[in-house]
């Protein structure tokens, strides 16, 4: 096989397109066209080491998808309200970075419903449309709410997700058996349902504060699978280096081969090569 690239991995970038195109990220500069390799024997080498992708440290380990632990412990995208926004606690005076914070946190946020592996709820900042969805492996995502902040929208989103999930099944995901859904329908439905919880918030953080979305349809994702797995099975390069296979398709951060699948955000950091 011939060596494409190397250096450290990032997560794939992407393009809505139909089919979404994806580019293997390695390091600041090199891009590998991926939806090329469909359909080619392919192999992914971990060479070893592990570099944080904010300082560059070499480390035994990586946290939170490609931090060192002093990062991870330090930075303010690897806090814990980054998972559950509603903890946001920038009010109480103890951002890890309050300038940070306020760029992304005070940032609009969109609440949307998303199709993966069924229906489920979701939050982004605007300029992450629809590049999450992609992420997420969504095949429909209709975006419904949109606030002013983070910590609205993960208020609003704990408020949903007692009807709805606000998780994806990534194996069935990957499997590809996904009905499709009317995510229209399903916002009347949930608005139905939480009216008492949404006029709350309203009669809290102000009636503009929280914004009906009526003008977005939904919008429906394909990818470039040729084959979905019947049962899914995934390389861990912590225990095997070498994941090697013909690329079947990619879907969210996933690599789907014929021998496995691997999830490639979960190894940001570290340093592999790709050959074909």
């Amino acid at each position: 096989m011939d060596l494409l690239a190397q250096g450290i991995l990032r997560k794939m970038e992407t393009a809505l397109a139909r089919p979404v195109q994806y580019q293997l990220a390695l390091g600041e500069e090199q891009r590998v066209d991926m939806n090329a390799l469909i359909g080619q024997p392919i192999e992914l080498v971990w060479e070893g080491s592990i570099h944080c992708l904010h300082c560059g440290r070499k480390t035994k380990k990586s946290f939170n998808q490609g931090y060192c632990y002093p990062c991870f412990t330090r930075l303010p995208q690897c806090d814990s309200c980054i998972v559950k926004p509603e903890k946001c606690h920038y009010h109480e005076g103890t951002c890890r970075d309050p300038a940070w914070g306020e760029r992304n946190c005070f940032a609009p946020h969109v609440v949307y419903l998303a199709n993966s592996s069924g229906l489920k709820v979701g939050i982004t900042r605007g300029q992450q449309i629809p590049t999450r969805w992609i992420d997420q492996g969504a095949v429909q995502a209709l975006p419904i709410l949109e606030v002013d902040n983070r910590l609205h929208s993960g208020l609003l989103e704990q408020l949903f997700a007692n009807h709805v999930s606000d998780k994806t099944n990534w194996r069935a995901m990957l499997k590809g058996q996904v009905e499709p859904l009317d995510l229209a329908a399903e916002r009347d439905r949930l608005f139905a349902l939480c009216a008492d919880g949404l006029q709350q918030l309203r009669e809290q953080f102000g009636a503009a504060a929280i914004r009906a979305l009526p003008e977005y349809e939904s919008l429906a994702i394909e990818y470039p699978v040729i084959e979905y797995p019947h049962k899914v099975s995934t390389f861990n390069l912590d225990k095997d280096p070498v994941v090697s296979g013909t690329l079947m398709g990619i879907k969210g951060q996933y690599l789907i081969l014929d021998t496995g699948a691997i999830n490639l955000r979960k190894y940001g950091a570290y340093r592999v090569s790709i050959r074909a």
